[in-house]
């Protein structure tokens, strides 16, 4: 069995080593925090379970997957054999700076580097670097275990060697790869949900209509389609003649919308005026933990159907 390194043992890390392990790959997670490494097998552990439970895998599977894990005490440990490393470090440009420099001089130079950062360019902390040809980013959607898409980001330096390989590891993972053809901050899935947020956050701040009803038009109206099919293959089944038509159509009145009318609703003024107090009242914080877990149950049974279906 081939290994993959997972490095940093918080949330992104726990479930790309249980992708990884799904796969067949023996992993070693390491993380520098001592607390982490005593409990991230435990976690792991617990995530397996629940896809036991949801029948995503068989017991015998997850036995197995859980097997394959290890916890590594250093980094070389971590590494050492490694024909891939997924680097899931803070979200800090001179970090990732540090240790991908640290990961550059510790494995040959075949081996990609992939980042789960969630919005910064490969090149932003690869360009000094001897191996600056197999570093890319390698996004992928919160939680990782349960969600397939990955984006797949080169930067300007990354050989196209490097990109197949990881294409070819992801899609053994049964990933659903998001190959981008150019480098941009943010990526395709953030910027997306980044427009969609700008909007939403305008709406609520303007006090058009409440946050858990803003929420009610994407998971019991857009989300219903998005879930197995996109906004362009949408727009396209939207209108007899097709996208051409739907343009035809809506463009005009969608083009004509002032989305930056009211400049004052800033994320942080919605949220300090209203979006936190209404947010906390549904979820307390010390509740999110079973909320997240709850999600998690929603997710595998909507990924069981779409499997069967």
């Amino acid at each position: 069995m081939q290994k993959i390194a997972v490095v940093g043992g918080g949330l992104i890390g726990q479930g790309w080593a249980v992708v990884f392990a799904q796969a067949g790959y023996t992993v070693a997670i390491y993380d520098p925090s001592e607390d982490v490494r005593k409990t991230v097998r435990n976690t792991i552990k617990q995530r397996i379970a629940d896809m036991v439970s949801a029948e995503l895998v068989t017991a015998f599977l997850g036995e197995k997957m859980l097997e394959q894990l290890t916890v590594a005490h250093s980094l070389e440990e971590a590494v050492e054999g490694a024909i891939y490393i997924q680097e899931n470090g803070p979200e800090q440009v001179e970090i990732k700076k540090k240790l991908t420099a640290e990961l550059d001089a510790l494995v040959s130079p075949d081996v990609p580097i992939g980042s789960s950062t969630s919005g910064i360019s490969a090149s932003r902390y690869c360009e000094e670097l001897n191996g600056r040809h197999r570093c890319l980013v390698v996004h992928p959607i919160n939680p990782p275990h349960l969600i397939p898409a990955v984006e797949i980001v080169p930067s300007p330096w990354t050989e196209k060697s490097i990109v197949a390989k990881v294409d070819e590891i992801m899609q053994n993972c049964s990933r659903e790869t998001i190959l981008l053809n150019k480098e941009i901050d943010g990526f395709v899935v953030n910027r997306l949900q980044g427009a969609l947020l700008d909007e939403a956050f305008r709406l609520v701040g303007s006090g058009i209509v409440s946050a858990a009803d803003l929420d009610k038009a994407i998971a019991d109206g857009l989300g219903l389609r998005w879930s197995f099919m996109g906004p362009m293959k949408t727009i396209h089944l939207n209108a007899p003649g097709g996208v051409a038509d739907y343009v035809e159509r809506y463009g005009r009145m969608y083009q004509g919308f002032d989305l930056h009318a009211d400049t004052d609703n800033t994320w942080d003024c919605v949220t300090r005026q209203s979006l936190r107090a209404e947010l906390e009242a549904a979820i307390p914080i010390d509740d999110i933990p079973e909320a997240q877990a709850e999600r998690d149950k929603k997710l595998m049974a909507l990924i069981k159907h779409k499997q069967q279906n």
